[in-house]
């Protein structure tokens, strides 16, 4: 039997329209590494056609492929964790399924994680066929993401990666609820190496990530990486004192000289109304530490598996 070198992850989320033109793709890639490819597919809840056709072509692709079925959608990054921890190559690469990052950076990936010995391998967006408002609103996010969290992030954000044995168990020994796993890949370290690629145009269906899906993304990774409202507290109560004191220098003053006849009525407004304020937003910051301290002491796995089937010759 065969061994297997390279193992590719490839989560599906409502892709069913692209799974042809993908599993050709990796036939290709195969053929191209002139090695065995492991193919891992993991379908995390899709409502769509995809368990169903990937159970009826996987078995006749001619790949040594796993197809792990999620109980329901946890999420992308929940689904790439599964994959990786099944896959048994020596060296792993992450793809989408949409198409729109090119397959051929797989074997740029394996190529410099096995000649040049990187540990890990991602993929960064120099360029994209995407509409006006997406590219604006993606630049937005990914500037606001290396300027308040992560320096290290790539400008185009990372969709793609991989990496050696080493850095898989070191990724997935860390078990945070509700975090980044992109982040997570910079803040391991490691001998890292940035390939740039230009993203193609969307050819199938809509993209999952939505704006709330980004915003979520983005505190959690504030949350998980960053000091950063805490600091933002700290300023804004700094100032809410200098506030206070001025407007209470002015009460004093405006009461020595007979110019307020209801003394302290109005201040006493302001100053409630604007602890009150400055209180519930600390809450709201402290109580967003606390909640994520609770998820992760639940100890809950990431994912559930409904079901594992394996196809072709996997060691």
């Amino acid at each position: 039997m065969a061994s297997v070198n390279y193992s590719l992850v490839i989560p599906v989320y409502k892709n069913h329209a692209s799974l042809p033109q993908l599993l050709d793709a990796v036939v290709q890639l195969q053929h191209d590494l002139g090695s065995p490819l492991e193919l891992v597919m993991v379908v995390d809840g899709s409502p769509d056609d995809s368990q169903r056709w990937l159970l009826d072509h996987l078995p006749r692709c001619g790949l040594a492929a796993q197809l792990i079925l999620h109980s329901r959608n946890f999420g992308s990054f929940a689904a790439i964790r599964t994959g990786l921890s099944f896959a048994r190559g020596q060296f792993f690469a992450v793809m989408a399924a949409d198409l729109q990052e090119p397959p051929e950076l797989v074997l740029q990936f394996f190529q410099a994680l096995r000649e040049e010995h990187f540990d890990v391998v991602v993929g960064s967006r120099d360029s994209r066929d995407d509409p006006i408002l997406t590219q604006l609103s993606s630049s937005i996010f990914w500037s606001v993401y290396r300027r308040y969290v992560q320096p290290e992030m790539p400008a185009g954000g990372i969709d793609m990666f991989g990496c050696n044995q080493v850095f898989r168990e070191k990724l997935l020994s860390l078990n945070e609820q509700n975090g980044s796993l992109v982040g997570l890949l910079l803040w391991l370290g490691f001998k890292r190496k940035v390939i740039g690629y230009h993203r193609r145009a969307r050819e199938h269906g809509t993209s999952a990530w939505t704006f709330r899906k980004k915003m979520n993304y983005l505190l959690d990774s504030v949350f998980a990486f960053s000091d950063l409202p805490l600091k933002l507290l700290m300023g804004v109560g700094g100032f809410g004192m200098l506030v206070a004191f001025v407007i209470g220098l002015a009460a004093l003053i405006g009461k020595l000289s007979g110019q307020i006849e209801v003394p302290g009525y109005t201040m006493q407004i302001i100053a409630i109304s604007f602890f009150g304020a400055l209180n519930t937003f600390a809450l709201g910051v402290v109580g967003s530490y606390v909640w994520r301290a609770f998820e992760n002491t639940k100890q809950r796995p990431l994912a559930v598996v409904s079901e594992h089937l394996k196809f072709g010759e996997i060691p």
